[in-house]
């Protein structure tokens, strides 16, 4: 089951794609996290996701967001990819133990061993403000992330 609504978000380190452990509390306190699992790079739906994420960054960024994506790709995948896209925002790779985090959050499809496409918006301490799971080849509307993320309190 995914993380809910109102809940703690669990804590969990992760390496980026530069090999650079990125640990969610080290946000507490001073900005909003929006946590967006993928099921892989280099992937249709995924990348279209990801690439309007980058168009849009300014608007997370100017609200004092952190973006973070993750996946169960190797951070090798993941750094080619960024570099390919010009993504602004870490890239975490949850690829061992495979996909623990994504697991933690309740979205981790077993069947498939990736990720769902999850997303989370994490308040300045800590809590789960916005939650949203779609299956694999059902597109996100960002526009509900944008709406939490003007809700969220200063």
């Amino acid at each position: 089951m995914a993380v809910e609504v109102g809940s703690a978000a669990p804590d969990f380190t992760l390496n980026d794609y530069n090999k650079q452990p990125v640990t969610l509390s080290s946000f507490q306190g001073d900005k909003p996290v929006l946590l967006v699992f993928y099921p892989f790079a280099f992937s249709g739906i995924c990348q279209g996701e990801l690439c309007q994420l980058r168009d849009e960054f300014a608007e997370y960024d100017g609200q004092g967001v952190q973006v973070l994506g993750v996946s169960v790709d190797t951070p090798f995948s993941l750094k080619a990819w960024a570099e390919q896209q010009g993504y602004q925002f870490p890239l975490l790779s949850d690829f061992w133990p495979h996909g623990e985090v994504a697991k933690l959050y309740g979205v981790f499809n077993e069947g498939a061993g990736l990720a769902n496409r999850g997303t989370f918006l994490i308040d300045k301490g800590g809590v789960v403000r916005y939650a949203e799971v779609n299956q694999p080849g059902e597109p996100r509307d960002q526009l509900a992330w944008k709406r939490a993320v003007a809700e969220l309190p200063e």
